[in-house]
């Protein structure tokens, strides 16, 4: 029986500004936290509830709860895989777990994961949906040249070209979070490819991925809410040319990197995303970033105030963790 003590911490984080996409806005990111202590360390995790995929602050709580005696005793990270499925409860624990054996043992998470060293990697800046005139504002004062637009709604193409005019120098990712039709689609693409577009991440609900099969093929297609486990690769990579890897759809930092690598075998490019939510969530992800060809881990750009020890941002750059925040 090991000394362990398990806290569960509901977190309220006010948003710098609106966050709306095709499907609503927040003015808030509503986050779990949790902390393992264990022989005078503590491991931290954190995740997001989504409503998108059934889940509440509520059900995840209570999700991290049934588990508290198990994790409490003991429980690995090979014991948390069996007992919870994908999701933001296990990913919070997931990620605790790792952080804690980091603690306990002195090595460090990207040691014992078999990544590369780790080393600033350059994120996207997202561009909540808005008129065109508003996006292309938030984009002249975005840093980074790597921007990410939320788009899902009429004028979708004038959107598009005010931000290509406003910022001609970057490289331009669609994020349609479901709100496209296979009948606008092939429009969009072209026009998109001429506008400085390099990626357009799931123009269909998920579901409705065939559509994509013969998709025109001027701007690479990425997946999100089609994705989430490593089971899903092998049907992905007929329809889509990469994956967007969570850890809150994964379930966490032990999964996120089985699905890279197997996107990676599978011929498909990986982008490293993210929710709304503060360093911790984050910082995983940035580590994970390294295997990536893309990494969209700007949560933190959102919240009014980040938690202490936070990833340091330098233009369109994201520093590691330090080991004070997490691994």
């Amino acid at each position: 029986m090991r000394n362990r003590e398990l806290e569960i911490a509901r977190i309220s984080s006010p948003l710098r500004a609106a966050f709306a996409i095709s499907r609503g806005a927040k003015t808030e990111a509503q986050t779990l936290r949790v902390r393992i202590t264990e022989g005078g360390a503590a491991g931290r995790g954190e995740c997001v509830p989504y409503g998108r995929y059934g889940e509440t602050v509520e059900s995840v709580a209570a999700s991290i709860e049934g588990l508290r005696s198990q994790i409490e005793g003991g429980m690995d990270l090979s014991g948390l895989q069996a007992a919870l499925p994908a999701g933001a409860a296990r990913c919070a624990l997931d990620c605790a777990l790792w952080d804690l054996e980091a603690k306990l043992t002195g090595i460090p998470v990207w040691q014992r994961a078999g990544l590369p060293a780790p080393r600033p990697v350059e994120t996207a800046v997202t561009i909540s949906l808005a008129a065109p005139d508003l996006m292309a504002d938030a984009a002249q004062a975005a840093p980074g040249k790597l921007l990410k637009l939320k788009i899902g709604a009429d004028d979708d193409i004038a959107r598009i070209k005010a931000v290509h005019l406003a910022r001609p120098d970057a490289r331009l990712i669609l994020d349609a979070n479901e709100g496209l039709t296979a009948e606008t689609f092939p429009a969009l693409a072209k026009a998109a490819a001429k506008l400085g577009v390099v990626l357009i991440e799931q123009p269909f609900p998920a579901g409705k991925d065939d559509a994509l099969i013969r998709r025109p093929g001027p701007v690479a297609v990425c997946a999100d809410e089609s994705a989430h486990t490593r089971a899903d690769i092998q049907t992905l990579a007929r329809s889509y040319d990469a994956v967007n890897v969570k850890l809150d759809k994964t379930g966490g930092f032990t999964e996120a990197l089985a699905m890279v690598r197997a996107a990676r075998q599978s011929g498909m490019g990986v982008m490293i995303g993210c929710m709304v939510a503060g360093s911790l969530s984050m910082a995983p992800a940035v580590l994970l970033a390294g295997l990536a060809d893309a990494a969209d881990v700007d949560g933190p750009l959102w919240l009014a105030e980040d938690i202490a020890d936070g990833l340091a941002f330098t233009g369109g750059d994201v520093a590691p963790p330090s080991a004070a925040l997490w691994g």
